[in-house]
């Protein structure tokens, strides 16, 4: 064969090859917003990236575990900012997530109907009669475990305020100052003011593991985490610059979540 002869099905390989490539690479997207690129959408999108979705690798991933339903749990924070943006139900559908993640087949609650309610009253009272009855109709009759996730805590700890206003020295260094280097040194410092605020929140989950025929508890355990919010605001001579973020509640929920279910794949699989 000769060596252009060689190169031409070479070169198709390598097309196909990097077809198949491109056709299995995650899907990119393009970013419309008039500050893309600048120094102010680089650090927004450093500090969004750093409190993205990351997917936990578990430790008995490879390990299928019991079959199961996640009923909502209870939340028993008194926060109203908390109170009014999640219901059990959100914390439930992360919880499905996450256990479906971890290997564990979840049996989701949107196919159980109104079903759930009864499931959920069940276990809720401790009601083994009541249990069985339940587990008998359908897929549930293949379900082992039955899982709540109950926020706890969720209540912000500290606050923290640092800053500096100019006006003050200013005006004191305009009365000592005198003349034009006086006048000057007295408009810059007036014109300084920086503000630095920062909050951190204590939020705590328990998960419990109960035994799908006979409502015993199997297990427990309590997660707690931090989460911190801040911002900062400075101005120069007219010349302004500020930030503010953290990690929301959305976004801690979900890795108390996560945190939890590591814990029942590690220990109870």
């Amino acid at each position: 064969m000769t060596t252009a002869a060689f190169r031409k099905p070479c070169m198709a390989i390598a097309v196909l090859a990097l077809v198949v490539l491109n056709s299995q690479a995650q899907p990119t997207f393009g970013n419309p917003s008039p500050t893309a690129g600048s120094s102010t959408s680089e650090k927004a999108n450093a500090a969004a990236d750093s409190a993205a979705y990351r997917e936990v690798e578990y430790t008995n991933r490879n390990k299928r575990g019991p079959a199961l339903v996640v009923i909502p749990g209870e939340i028993k924070a008194s926060n109203a900012t908390f109170t009014q943006k999640f219901s059990s139900n959100n914390i439930a559908d992360f919880g499905e997530l996450e256990l479906s993640n971890a290997n564990f087949p979840v049996l989701e609650r949107a196919n159980l109907g109104n079903l759930i309610q009864e499931v959920s009253l069940a276990y809720n009272l401790g009601d083994p009669a009541m249990a069985r009855k339940s587990m008998q109709v359908g897929k549930l009759k293949t379900t082992k475990w039955i899982v709540k996730f109950d926020i706890l805590k969720a209540e912000q700890i500290a606050e923290n305020k640092k800053g500096f206003d100019g006006r003050a020295v200013g005006g004191l260094l305009g009365m000592l100052g005198g003349g034009t280097a006086g006048a000057v040194a007295s408009s810059v410092t007036g014109s300084v003011n920086n503000q630095d605020t920062t909050g951190v929140w204590l939020i705590g989950m328990r998960y419990k593991i109960m035994d799908a025929n006979t409502t015993d508890q199997v297990a427990q355990g309590y997660k707690e985490l931090k989460m911190e919010v801040g911002a900062t605001q400075s101005s120069v001579l007219g010349v302004s610059s500020g930030a503010k973020g953290g990690v929301g509640l959305d976004t801690m929920v979900q890795r108390l979540i996560q945190t939890a279910v590591w814990d029942i794949d590690a220990k109870y699989k």
